[in-house]
């Protein structure tokens, strides 16, 4: 469902997107190129900071938003998923964020007030909060990272890993294509 907020924002959303129709995106969001929006994904922008207006949320192009992700943002922070990211199966992501390029997020991880250099790699039920969090890094499964974390605790990046998240992202291209030829039969 393409809705608008209670400011009158609608979202931009390119035409070569798919957007599962199960999925709800609301108020001041823009949908790059190629971008895959999973079924009962949840993209809201919709509250006003202290002077009224909002920033908005973006999601890079080839990036995909899989099934049950819930992307928002507090007091119309801005929130950024840059290009060729993963967003998987019920993660959060929540405003102020910035989640750089070639990043891929785990199941059920969850990211708050902070920033995800390009590349990295959060897996399975881990949280980054009130940091940054530099390129390259891959933060475990049910790690929790936040601005007393000690980085050098935290793995770099392998090839193996690298080359699983870019798996990702192709498989996800390819449903873009595939439920777009699609979408006219449900």
């Amino acid at each position: 469902m393409i809705r608008p907020n209670p400011s009158g924002d609608l979202p931009v959303i390119h035409s070569s997107a798919f957007v599962d129709p199960t999925a709800i995106i609301c108020g001041k969001v823009i949908i790059e190129e190629n971008v895959f929006i999973g079924p009962y994904a949840v993209i809201r922008a919709d509250e006003l900071n202290d002077k009224g207006d909002m920033d908005p949320i973006i999601i890079g192009a080839e990036s995909n938003i899989q099934d049950g992700v819930v992307i928002h943002s507090k007091s119309g922070a801005s929130v950024k998923v840059g290009k060729r990211v993963s967003v998987a199966h019920r993660a959060i992501v929540h405003g102020p964020c910035v989640v750089g390029d070639g990043c891929f997020i785990g199941f059920n991880a969850v990211l708050y007030n902070c920033s995800l250099g390009e590349g990295s790699v959060m897996r399975h039920n881990s949280v980054v909060e009130n940091c940054h969090v530099p390129a390259g890094f891959h933060i475990p499964s049910s790690f929790v990272v936040h601005s007393e974390t000690d980085l050098s605790l935290i793995p770099r990046i392998t090839p193996d890993t690298q080359s699983f998240s870019e798996s990702v992202v192709r498989t996800n291209n390819e449903f873009v294509i595939g439920y777009r030829r699609i979408q006219n039969l449900f």
